[in-house]
């Protein structure tokens, strides 16, 4: 699954800036915002967030940003 990191935060309801700060390791998710980006992807709060076997991968240039979730 392939889709932009600006489509993810409005589908999770977030800031987009704030995604990124989460997914670069400057801050660390609340459980409300962990909750929201999980079931915007479909997956557990543990497969987001902890569980080895999900990689999620968000790819960015300034024109462009894929984030992808395969396990």
């Amino acid at each position: 699954m392939g889709i932009s990191q600006t489509k993810l935060a409005k589908m999770a309801k977030i800031s987009r800036p704030g995604l990124s700060t989460i997914e670069n390791g400057h801050k660390q998710a609340s459980l409300d915002t962990a909750w929201k980006i999980a079931n915007a992807l479909n997956v557990t709060v543990d497969d987001a967030f902890f569980n080895q076997n999900v990689r999620l991968v968000i790819q960015g240039t300034e024109h462009s940003d894929k984030i992808t979730a395969s396990s």
